[in-house]
């Protein structure tokens, strides 16, 4: 894929008058069948829509276990920081490594032994053997392998759709994202009250879909490789390099960074919250369902929003209402209200990342998919593990809502930043980088 700028600095005004189409460019443009009639792309969404829904299930019923165990906040931040820590320590290697190995085998691996980690928890309860110790390495080991299959999962896009339908895709898997953050938090309280054990032996059984599905897809995953691998570190300084000269990328690492650093331990926080509401955990399920909710109507607005706005106007405006949004949960007086605000706070969510990854995947040529992708991810990234163990120190220290308060405060400073950056304002629509891209 070829990359729409070769000078650092992003795309400038100058530049984006040149991606103005003429009405013969526009007659010309291929049209592409629905991405419903593309057999291996509803494969993979399908796919990653069951095992994402299945993830969302076991991510609510983690922290209920852990606290059931320990009663401990810190402890449960610690764990969810555990399973977010390879990311932060694997993700560069593996971006090397996916533009190196096949793809369709390493998301095949990674699903395979995301199963098994799963399976193990409902064995160990049924055992009467399950301890701290093992929670703690099987977030591990479910960090790792999901860090090597979202990268490949990434790479692979553009050889599933065509290129023009690359901005309708991203949208359409930020509808996986929200149908499984309003069904699989409902699921995931609903199947955490019949059994501790249910949660988990439903995500197993959900990677074993996934891994079905991917095994029947046709398309290749990647272009051939001509060049010989080199030494895995000068690969990887040739993502960050890449990445460093294209300053609006390098922007958007630093925004993401700063907005998911602030609410990543958002699910720890509505748990506390909800809790001291006397809520059960079918409640707590269904209060989290709202930010699903939400984030549909945000999948359903993102493909029209692209459409009309251009990227710089959606990247601000979507800092803007995440920012702002985030203070609501700490007002919330009852669990109506906070249902209410939680839904209200994700429709921003499938927006702001569908419009970045469709930018990453038109910018960034396919020979670097994986290096500067894992780049990118790690910059905005990385931080989580360090985001949950702080919001679990302060949610002990000082309460959940004072938390909520101090921070949104880094929050609304990058959304000012993000108003103020000129070459980001300047970016033309997605639509429009697209079609004038070759591809």
């Amino acid at each position: 894929m070829a990359q729409i700028h070769d000078q650092p600095g992003g795309v400038e005004s100058s530049r984006s008058s040149e991606l103005i189409l003429t009405p013969a460019e526009v007659a010309e443009t291929p049209r592409y069948p629905s991405l419903w009639r593309n057999r291996d792309f509803m494969l993979l969404w399908s796919s990653q829509l069951l095992s994402s829904v299945g993830s969302q299930v076991s991510l609510l019923a983690f922290p209920l276990l852990v606290l059931g165990i320990t009663h401990s906040a810190t402890q449960a931040g610690l764990v969810g920081a555990l399973d977010s820590l390879p990311f932060a320590l694997l993700c560069l290697p593996a971006g090397a490594l996916i533009d190196r190995w096949d793809r369709k085998r390493v998301m095949l691996i990674c699903d395979t032994g995301r199963a098994l980690a799963l399976g193990s928890i409902p064995v160990a309860l049924w055992l009467g053997r399950l301890g701290l110790l093992q929670l703690c390495l099987v977030a591990l080991i479910e960090g790792t392998l999901m860090t090597f299959f979202s990268v490949a999962e990434i790479a692979c896009l553009p050889h599933v759709v065509p290129k023009a339908q690359i901005t309708a895709a991203s949208a359409q898997n930020q509808a996986i994202n929200s149908t499984s953050w309003t069904l699989g938090p409902f699921l995931g309280g609903f199947l955490y009250g019949m059994g501790h054990a249910v949660p988990f032996l439903t995500d197993a059984i959900s990677y074993v879909c996934s891994v079905l599905s991917i095994f029947l897809m046709r398309a290749r995953f990647q272009e051939e490789r001509t060049e010989e691998p080199r030494k895995i570190w000068h690969e990887i300084g040739e993502g960050l390099l890449w990445l460093w000269r294209e300053h609006v990328l390098r922007f958007l690492a630093l925004l993401t960074l700063v907005l998911v650093f602030s609410t990543i331990g958002f699910t720890l926080i509505l748990i506390v919250l909800a809790q001291n509401l006397h809520a059960t955990p079918l409640a707590i399920g269904m209060l989290f369902a709202s930010g699903g909710v939400g984030s549909i109507v945000g999948a359903v607005l993102s493909s029209p929003l692209q459409k009309r706005f251009t990227f710089g106007q959606l990247t601000i405006g979507s800092a803007w209402v995440w920012a702002v949004s985030w203070l609501a949960l700490a007002a919330a007086p009852n669990l109506w209200v906070l249902g209410v605000a939680n839904g209200v706070s994700f429709i921003v969510v499938p927006i702001f990342y569908s419009v970045q990854l469709s930018y990453r995947m038109i910018a960034i040529p396919d020979h670097l998919q994986g290096r500067v992708q894992s780049v990118f991810r790690l910059l905005s990234l990385g931080s989580q593990p360090l985001g949950l163990a702080l919001t679990g120190l302060l949610i002990q220290w000082i309460g959940p809502g004072q938390t909520v308060v101090l921070l949104f405060v880094p929050q609304a400073l990058i959304a000012l930043f993000t108003t103020l950056n000129r070459r980001l304002r300047a970016i033309p629509s997605l639509s429009e980088l697209a079609r004038k891209e070759p591809g």
